[in-house]
């Protein structure tokens, strides 16, 4: 079960609870599941009976009671415990989830996260005369069109050479209205240090100025050129290209990918659900959606930039352990760990693709 599936899911369980007449609320459109927070257990928690409880006129933790008989019956959830408030925190068959999860990504590819349909919104971002204002801007319009919202993007002001060199641009430039204020401002970029940053080019200056946070100075110096594991971006485009080389040798070894259960090998107990590397990576795949809505939501394409750091950090240990070694024979376990090293690199990809950023299948 994918986190869009389980968000359907909880959905359903709040339907059905209101047929039953045990709620009397409106079923919301959305249901905002996540991994869990201190205190919380299990691999996502649902704050959705802290948002009925008003409504339905109850408190948070007897809605909660109400939704988790419909949750636990639920194939693809083997437990559901209710914590704080008023916290639904679930537990899924890991087997099943992590099958499902790289079969989504492989469908929806490098669309993964983003929005089914246009949601109605209209966003106006307006920025100073400033190239990092612009470009974040530019970035968080991406993020919020794969959100499904109508974005325009202004600037008090530009140079053609943003766009000549780091492919940055804008809807509009000029003042705006005085009921638009100005609502993207980044710690700009010191003036002595933007011919610095031009230099990089366009990925690596793009990376410099939307990997730290907003309020973060940027670092303008070539350490975001280095071919080593020091620099995140490389990494991020290491894994991706990992990831891409795998899908080629296998095809030479004469096999493809295929969603399936990942077999532990070594020491370790052979459950099928997959070492504790292969489900941390798991667990970042599947927290993409969220991170896309969220760096959407707070216009922070920075948000993106570190959640792609730590794909890649999880990917790259995984990423050895792909294909066979000396004369083993590609197996089951094989096809499912090319497909989840597929699902790596549309991630990736997809992600770099959001900060308008290149993601090479050779490095």
């Amino acid at each position: 079960m994918t986190p869009v599936e389980l968000s359907r899911t909880v959905l359903h369980a709040v339907r059905r609870a209101v047929d039953a007449g045990e709620l009397s609320v409106a079923v919301p459109t959305r249901a905002v599941v996540a991994p869990p927070g201190p205190g919380g257990c299990g691999d996502y928690a649902t704050s959705i009976a802290l948002q009925l409880a008003r409504p339905a006129g109850q408190t948070p933790f007897r809605v909660a009671e109400v939704l988790r008989p419909y949750l636990v019956g639920t194939d693809g959830i083997t437990d559901v415990v209710l914590t704080g408030p008023g916290f639904l925190n679930i537990s899924l068959d890991r087997a099943a989830a992590g099958v499902g999860l790289v079969r989504e990504i492989l469908r929806r590819g490098d669309r993964y996260g983003y929005a089914d349909r246009p949601d109605g919104r209209v966003v106006q971002l307006h920025c100073p005369h400033d190239l990092r204002a612009v470009l974040v801007a530019e970035a968080s319009a991406r993020l919020l069109r794969s959100q499904g919202a109508l974005v325009r993007v202004t600037a008090e002001g530009f140079e053609d050479v943003w766009t000549s060199v780091l492919g940055v641009t804008v809807d509009a430039v000029g003042h705006a209205p005085a009921a638009l204020p100005v609502n993207v401002r980044p710690v700009p970029v010191p003036a002595s240090e933007t011919a610095d940053l031009m230099s990089l080019g366009r990925d690596a200056g793009r990376w410099a100025l939307l990997h730290p946070a907003p309020h973060d100075r940027p670092r303008t110096g070539d350490e975001h050129l280095v071919q080593r594991e020091s620099n995140p971006l490389f990494r991020v485009r290491y894994a991706h290209a990992r990831a891409r080389a795998a899908t080629r040798n296998a095809a030479d070894l004469g096999f493809t990918a295929e969603p399936g259960p990942v077999a532990v090998t070594g020491s370790d107990i052979s459950t099928g659900t997959g070492t504790g590397t292969e489900q941390a990576l798991l667990a970042a795949l599947a927290d993409h959606p969220r991170v896309l809505a969220a760096a959407a939501e707070h216009r922070a394409p920075d948000r993106l930039a570190r959640h792609l750091v730590a794909v890649a950090d999880a990917a790259l240990p995984f990423l050895l352990t792909v294909l066979p070694r000396g004369g083993e024979k590609p197996s089951a376990a094989h096809r499912a760990r090319l497909a989840l090293a597929e699902a790596v690199g549309a991630v990736l990809a997809g992600g770099l693709d959001l900060l308008g950023i290149d993601a090479p299948d050779h490095l």
